[in-house]
């Protein structure tokens, strides 16, 4: 490979095209000011490099970043990519990520509104990303040891895994399809409304109004807090270690906990309230007059 070292570059499309080339040791700034430094390149490695320009790497196939910081000004760095690996880096630019194909994440620290859109294959391993709006409309997510705090996060994601994270959002997971979820924490509000096929096993959920309006929702062996208004018109399937705050006119499927503060079934339901609920293994509805009187 052609090697790149100590350098500094700061006008447009620097390497632009740029094939089989490592580049180390390397600045993207200047009086320039210019854009798309590594646009339209194959086979690039980026080592120990500082990057304080807009756009440097777009339509990029075959990249390695290691060691890198892309900072605020870096706006927009990686769209329109196949097959990255970002190890190691500080990424601080908005929109970082966006509909890329077979993203590796390694060890990194984002902080990056509305980052990784529309993109698919993605691995994240034990990095932590602060993004207001994350992972919208993206496919094939792994994650393991991943700390995320934002608001809408993985909204409308599709076939993902999650193991070992900690997540503290606002709306995370609406209208997500067949995603699981292991051994993590779920805190914020109203998670995962609109969803299906999602599962959580051995999950600890925090938060007011979790798991509404949800089409075949699991849980398995959870745990929750500050958790009230839970499972309204949603179809599931979870068994609670330990309480929860209240249900409310849970549309199908059984729930079990050890103990259910509160069951709520309104008058004004627009739905039919038909899922059994179970406390500390006994029934507790619906009871035989609750059947008499539907």
């Amino acid at each position: 490979m052609k090697t790149i070292e100590n350098l500094r570059f700061d006008e447009e499309r620097a390497l632009y095209a740029s094939d089989d080339t490592e580049i180390i040791n390397c600045r993207f700034e200047g009086p320039a000011d210019g854009e798309s430094a590594l646009k339209e390149c194959n086979n690039i490695v980026v080592k120990n490099c500082y990057c304080d320009l807009r756009y440097p790497m777009w339509h990029c196939n075959g990249l390695v970043v290691e060691d890198c910081v892309q900072t605020e000004n870096c706006r927009a760095a990686l769209w329109y990519d196949n097959g990255v690996t970002l190890k190691n880096c500080t990424l601080d630019g908005i929109k970082a990520v966006r509909e890329c194909a077979g993203v590796k994440i390694e060890g990194c620290g984002i902080n990056s509104p509305e980052f990784g859109w529309r993109s698919r294959d993605i691995e994240i391993t034990n990095s932590k990303v602060v993004s207001q709006y994350a992972f919208f409309e993206s496919k094939n997510i792994t994650a393991d040891g991943l700390e995320l705090e934002g608001k809408y996060t993985f909204q409308y994601i599709e076939n993902s895994t999650f193991k070992n994270c900690k997540f503290q959002t606002k709306d995370a997971f609406w209208h997500a399809k067949n995603v699981t979820v292991y051994d993590s924490v779920l805190g914020g509000e109203y998670l995962a409304w609109y969803s299906e096929n999602l599962t959580l096993v051995r999950c600890h959920i925090k938060g007011t109004q979790p798991l509404c309006y949800c089409k075949n929702l699991k849980l398995i062996d959870c745990t929750t807090e500050d958790c009230d208004l839970a499972f309204e018109y949603s179809d599931v399937e979870a068994t609670i270690r330990g309480d929860i705050i209240s249900v409310k006119n849970p549309e199908s499927g059984k729930i079990y906990a050890d103990e259910i503060g509160e069951l709520i079934v309104t008058k004004d339901s627009r739905r039919p309230v038909e899922a059994e609920l179970f406390e500390g293994g006994q029934k507790i509805y619906p009871a035989k007059e609750d059947r008499q009187t539907a």
